[in-house]
């Protein structure tokens, strides 16, 4: 009795994780905590999202809107990040974002869907929505990056329009750092952030967005993490996603958002995954003098962000809430 009580307790979790993609061998490698933690993620019931980098809650309601209507989680997020691009006032996004060196108007962006597919535009001029040219890219072309020149004649093809995004404020701001022309980011201030944005629909599908207009006062070609599936952004439907801001070339050398998923999948929570991420910068980089923050969630809607300064914070909609969080950070 005690043999068959066992085998049928054995078959029934089987059944359970197989319905979730998991196995017995797979959980019993990880180990029994391990094992708790992928199963207790994998029976809570999706919880549709939005997550976003910074104090964007205005771009956090416009991908909300589309989720409550029942829409798409790739079409969330491309509503959502628009927001900050056509904003003149935001000066690490899209129109009205910082110049490089050169006085030039440069942007980068990428976007990734439930199913894998992914498209990215780089070193893009002239274009008010980069994300929704890096959408294109993934619908219309067999490629997933467009770079330069080739990024806007690809944009102009599909109807979009050339426009001035140097605007008055980003111009008289760029007159007055050439006076020295040092090229020194300042930590948390807005000449080297971004928006990533990750959202869950209500059939529990993720799509991830992030746009920027990278570092002011870049050398011209510059191009940093934010267009780099794996870097700025990383989305995986049967675990999660996560986004980066801050400096770039800190999180292109650990992949990080690529990094914080594979955490999650391993069985860590987002808030510990964005924890490890950090600190994989801090072993092996200068770190002291350079931010780096990452958020992220999990396919079940629990989410958590970290950075290696104080004063990154983000943005969630959840149950119709918009909340601001502020992350804790490796530095105090």
């Amino acid at each position: 009795m005690t043999n068959r009580r066992k085998f049928l307790q054995k078959t029934g979790l089987n059944s359970l994780l197989a319905a979730f993609g998991l196995s017995t061998a797979a959980c019993s490698i990880a180990g029994d905590k391990s094992k708790k933690t992928l199963l207790s993620t994998a029976i809570k019931t999706t919880k549709p999202s939005v997550i976003a980098t910074w104090n964007n809650q205005k771009a956090t309601a416009a991908a909300w809107q589309v989720i409550a209507k029942g829409g798409r989680a790739l079409d969330a997020v491309e509503k959502g990040v628009q927001v900050p691009e056509a904003d003149p006032t935001d000066q690490s996004v899209g129109y009205g974002g910082r110049p490089d060196r050169e006085g030039k108007v440069t942007l980068d962006a990428c976007i990734m869907d439930e199913n894998g597919d992914c498209g990215s535009v780089c070193f893009l001029q002239h274009i008010k929505h980069p994300i929704s040219v890096a959408r294109k890219v993934m619908e219309n072309t067999p490629h997933v990056i467009l770079s330069g020149e080739g990024a806007f004649q690809f944009a102009l093809s599909q109807g979009f329009e050339k426009e001035n995004l140097l605007t008055d404020l980003s111009k008289k701001e760029y007159e007055e750092w050439l006076v020295n022309s040092e090229y020194k980011p300042i930590i948390n201030i807005e000449n080297h952030d971004t928006i990533g944005m990750i959202t869950i629909d209500k059939n529990g599908d993720i799509s991830g967005a992030c746009t920027t207009s990278g570092m002011a006062y870049k050398l011209h070609g510059r191009v940093g993490d934010s267009p780099i599936i794996g870097a700025g952004m990383f989305v995986d439907n049967e675990v999660g996603g996560a986004v980066a801001t801050g400096v770039g070339e800190a999180v292109l050398k650990t992949l990080g958002s690529f990094l914080v998923v594979e955490l999650m999948r391993q069985g860590k929570s987002p808030q510990a995954a964005c924890e490890e991420a950090v600190q994989r910068i801090a072993k092996k980089q200068q770190y002291k003098d350079i931010q780096v923050g990452y958020c992220a969630i999990n396919k079940a809607g629990e989410y958590g962000g970290y950075s290696i300064q104080p004063g990154f914070n983000y943005a969630i909609y959840q149950d119709n809430k918009s909340e601001v969080f502020d992350a804790t950070s490796f530095l105090k």
